[in-house]
């Protein structure tokens, strides 16, 4: 485990990896352990896992848009030294991955969108509970249900409920803010770079439509649905998320 002076990330680096290194992002109210372990450690590949400003280990105060989080992003791999990536965003990260490609497209050499959309609508419910801190702590429960798919047992329940309630309801409530905010549908036709699209098929809060929509408007993307998993795909199917990014050369 290390840290920069920008955000603090875990880095896993095999012997001789092949390809460019993957940046994962998290989404609202995440950190990097909303990647498992599975995730972090590709076979083959060098895979650096981050903490948003404001989240988990990270200083700071978390973002109200998703193009601020681009820019940390960005400050990242320079400090890093990564001249180019692949950027793997879930949720919001999938729209900081989306936002990095599109503005500067020299500096990602593929994305991985996973639970994720050109466009992310955040229900008045969520903007509600995640103002108020009681409000959020009291709803972690509720997140937890709407977030996780039905085949999700009730351990992965209880550590994802905790971990809401670890983020300030601050930084939750910019995240949503942001992903509300959100929206680069017409600008898909800009990106040419090897795309790999994944999402559960039991997700309420990105539905697969609008994942089918990023795979018929990225030029090339590839689609995976998986059956029966909901928003926290990363942690409901790691293998599945797994062979998906292993698409991406």
């Amino acid at each position: 485990m290390s840290s920069s002076a920008t955000l603090h990330h875990v880095d896993w680096s095999p012997p001789d990896p092949r390809g460019p290194p993957l940046v994962l992002i998290h989404g609202a109210g995440g950190t990097h352990r909303h990647w498992p372990s599975e995730v972090r450690s590709i076979p083959g590949r060098r895979v650096v896992a981050i903490d948003l400003p404001g989240h988990g280990d990270s200083p700071g105060p978390g973002r109200r848009a998703v193009a601020d989080y681009a820019r940390d992003l960005l400050a990242f791999l320079d400090a890093l030294d990564l001249a180019r990536a692949v950027m793997v965003g879930h949720s919001m990260g999938g729209a900081v991955a989306l936002t990095l490609a599109l503005d500067w497209p020299e500096r990602v050499a593929g994305l991985g969108l996973v639970s994720t959309g050109a466009r992310l609508r955040v229900s008045a419910d969520i903007l509600q509970a995640t103002a108020d801190p009681a409000a959020y702590a009291a709803a972690a429960p509720l997140l937890a249900g709407w977030f996780l798919g039905p085949g999700a047992g009730q351990l992965l329940r209880d550590e994802f409920r905790d971990g809401l309630r670890r983020v300030p309801a601050a930084v939750a409530h910019g995240d949503f803010q942001a992903c509300d905010a959100f929206d680069v549908r017409e600008r898909l036709g800009e990106l040419q770079v090897p795309t790999a699209v994944i999402c559960g098929d039991a997700d309420r809060s990105t539905p697969p439509r609008y994942s089918e929509f990023l795979q018929a408007h990225v030029a090339g993307a590839r689609l995976t649905l998986v059956p029966g998993a909901g928003h926290m795909l990363p942690l409901e199917a790691p293998a599945a998320t797994v062979a998906a990014l292993e698409q991406i050369p």
